[in-house]
């Protein structure tokens, strides 16, 4: 169940002092990391609570969520850690977002307010488990008062508190006035093992009110006296607006005004369609600025050429020249990777509401501090005077970690006296989006006469969000360590070496999307190494096992790939006239998780190919909710299909090419493949899943066409014009 909740200001020392009675309730905050940079004025360095836990008079549980809900299973699986502690039912939990507040309610790892990275299970394991065993020990400790035994005598069971000897039995709601009374414990030992929901499958909580359509998205939000406004930004970047005439958009019925700032325009109206025709009836003339030029031709050429300019150097080990000079055969190849667009499905969409002095802000946001300073900076009011609202996230892979959505409904709400809630087209989603950076890649290898890799070198060329997101994280030299993630998979080379070139374009803005360095490195180093297999004439499967770094879990999630797809085995006869391959990726990150894909394609005779079965195997760590897991890699993999297969976003005079779905589409119902999904569970902490399923797929899937064509692909999307057809 969601609901929203009046957002109390509580002092950082008071939630971290003791137990707190609010309206008869017992809140325990939950202290994770010391920030250096974070001491109080009148006190030393404080640490950062991250978790906010409510238990009621009535018995009622509510978990103050700090990360959101975006389809990923969050809203299930951390109810999962605190129930598990806390000794009551799943269901027992009420889960509501959390207001924006980095002193509270900050992501430990990333030191803000967000959820991404395949981060949250990671962040929440530990603190969210102790808030629900730091409560069940003081309940504990209160029944124990109340009936004058010893605290060790009794148990936690069902949302009470019994008695072993007697039987008696107290509701842990009759126990939160004396329990908030305690001093809170620290250093609560958590459970080792034994657990009763963690590692079992559990439906999703907020299954049924989306079901019912009852979930409350960003594009639901309805205020009183709200209208709604349509959108159009300069369709090349830094354009602006240089001509107007909205003459017969304020013609059309219900169309209420026609509001302009610097690079933009909008359409308001008492609904959504009266908004759009509105939109569709204005003659604009825009000033494209000093980008009007730019072409995804232009850019591709100046990465090449940046190709040879000096590189930062990354990971390394041994002597790479006297790798390559002792080498019995040398292989060198150029990938490029395209542009990408999110596209999530509930288009971009903001409500703002100026009034009284302050600014309420209702959206969909992965970063809400973010969003809470982009709205205060465009409504010129301190950040003590915006409130943002969260809601659940219709998708977003990253794009909903941008604030741009959140600065331009504010410039166009100050321009009237009633709430505005702006709601952008797919079209204007698509093009003007924080893409998934084009990236060109130029590897090369070595074999010995056995076909054994003796040295390996990768340069990437392109931009870097993570120098623009979070600046901290860059090396002093300028090394991005995101760009060069999985530069050389989970192999082991004798010598290797990775440089990075950064190369930013002012033509188009990039952003994080499922994840950015594994998503383009896992294509190219997976296809890379099928490349070698087939120069060295050895099993594509049985070559990655013959460089895997010297880790079991590699081998254990590869074996049991290679047994679960059949692989080997001979492929099940395609429709009259297609062609049919297998191919095999591997990779290892996003914490620690090891995943292997293996795809089957079907090429028909036109060159359309058609992916029919995939096959996953997966190793994350401690598995909290399976469920949730197989999801996200069946999920993941298929938005990696949609990309692999289809994605990819062109520029030409400044402008994307592409807009709806009819021009940037996704993989159909019907053209679905089944994805079958195993999990090996291994050591006592999770990794991050989310962005592994999509990262590993298109790999699998390219080198499943060279299996049936004999084609190899170095570039993305795979086309019919690609494969000759």
């Amino acid at each position: 169940m969601m609901k929203h909740m009046s957002h109390a200001k509580i002092s950082r020392r008071a939630f971290l002092g003791t137990g707190a009675t609010a309206a008869g309730a017992l809140m325990i905050g939950i202290p994770l990391a010391a920030k250096p940079d974070a001491a109080q004025a009148d006190g030393p360095v404080v640490f950062a609570p991250d978790a906010f836990l409510r238990i009621a008079r009535d018995g009622a549980v509510t978990l103050i969520m700090p990360y959101v809900e975006m389809g990923q299973g969050t809203y299930t699986s951390v109810p999962m850690l605190i129930a598990e502690e806390l000794e009551i039912d799943l269901g027992a939990v009420t889960v509501v977002h959390a207001p924006a507040n980095d002193a509270l309610y900050a992501n430990p790892i990333m030191g803000d307010q967000e959820t991404d990275g395949s981060l949250s299970m990671r962040a929440a394991w530990e603190p969210m488990r102790r808030a629900g065993a730091t409560a069940r020990q003081m309940l504990v400790a209160a029944a124990a008062s109340v009936w004058g035994v010893d605290a060790a005598s009794c148990r936690a069971r069902d949302g009470a508190v019994v008695h072993v000897p007697t039987g008696r039995r107290i509701d842990y709601g009759d126990l939160v006035q004396r329990a908030a009374t305690l001093p809170v414990p620290h250093d609560v030992p958590l459970k080792t093992g034994g657990f009763r929901l963690i590692g079992t499958p559990h439906r999703r909580l907020d299954s049924a009110a989306k079901v019912r359509g009852a979930a409350q998205y960003g594009i639901d939000v309805r205020l009183p006296g709200m209208k709604v406004a349509a959108v159009m930004a300069s369709p090349v970047l830094g354009g602006r607006l240089a001509g107007l005439d909205d003459s017969a958009a304020r013609k059309i019925g219900d169309v209420r005004d026609v509001l302009r700032i610097d690079d933009a325009v909008a359409v308001v109206a008492d609904h959504w369609a009266a908004a759009k025709k509105g939109l569709d009836a204005l003659v604009i003339a825009w000033d494209d600025g000093p980008n009007a030029g730019f072409s995804t031709k232009a850019l591709f050429a100046d990465l090449e050429a940046a190709a040879s300019d000096v590189a930062v150097r990354g990971p390394s080990a041994g002597d790479v020249a006297a790798g390559f000079a002792g080498s019995a055969h040398t292989i060198e190849a150029s990938y490029r990777l395209p542009m990408i667009a999110h596209a999530p499905m509930e288009p971009l969409n903001c409500t703002v509401h100026l009034h009284d002095g302050r600014c309420e802000v209702w959206v969909g946001t992965q970063a809400a501090t973010r969003a809470q300073a982009a709205a205060a900076k465009a409504a010129g009011l301190p950040i003590e005077k915006v409130e943002v609202h969260n809601q659940y996230l219709g998708g977003s892979f990253g794009r909903r970690a941008e604030s741009d959505n959140v600065t331009q409904a504010v410039l166009f709400a100050r321009q009237v006296d009633h709430p505005l809630k702006i709601v952008w087209s797919r079209e204007e989603d698509t093009q003007h989006d924080f893409y998934r950076p084009a990236y060109l890649n130029r590897l090369k290898a070595g074999l010995d006469a056995s076909g054994r890799i003796t040295s390996w070198a990768h340069r990437i060329v392109g931009p870097s969000p993570l120098t623009r997101w979070l600046p901290a994280a860059i090396r002093s030299d300028g090394l991005d360590p995101d760009a060069i993630t999985s530069a050389v998979g989970p192999y082991a080379f004798e010598t290797m070496q990775v440089e990075y070139v950064r190369r930013e374009s002012p033509a188009y803005r990039s952003g994080f999307w499922r994840g950015v360095g594994t998503t383009h490195n896992a294509f190219v180093v997976d296809s890379f190494m099928d490349e070698l297999a087939a120069a060295a004439r050895i099993d594509p499967l049985a070559f990655r096992r013959m460089h895997l770094a010297d880790d079991p879990r590699l081998r254990a999630v590869l074996d049991m790939a290679a047994d679960k797809s059949g692989w080997g085995a001979p492929l099940p006869e395609g429709k009259a006239g297609e062609r049919m391959g297998r191919g095999v990726s591997l990779l290892q990150d996003f914490g620690g998780t090891i995943l292997a894909h293996v795809a089957e394609v079907a090429i028909d005779k036109w060159g359309s190919t058609r992916v029919t079965k995939v096959t996953s195997v997966v190793d994350c760590g401690k598995v909290i909710n399976p469920d949730t897991v197989a999801a996200q890699i069946q999920g993941g993999a298929m938005f990696g299909i949609s990309a692999t297969l289809y994605g990819e976003i062109t520029f030409a005079n400044g402008r994307v090419e592409q807009g709806n779905f009819d021009s940037s589409p996704a993989v159909r119902m019907d053209q679905a493949p089944r994805i079958t999904v195993h999990i090996i569970e291994s050591g006592t902490v999770p990794f991050g899943v989310g962005e592994a399923g999509t990262s590993g797929i298109g790999p699998a899937v390219a080198n499943a066409v060279f299996a049936a064509t004999g084609k190899r692909l170095r570039h993305l999307p795979i086309t019919p014009e690609a494969l000759g057809g």
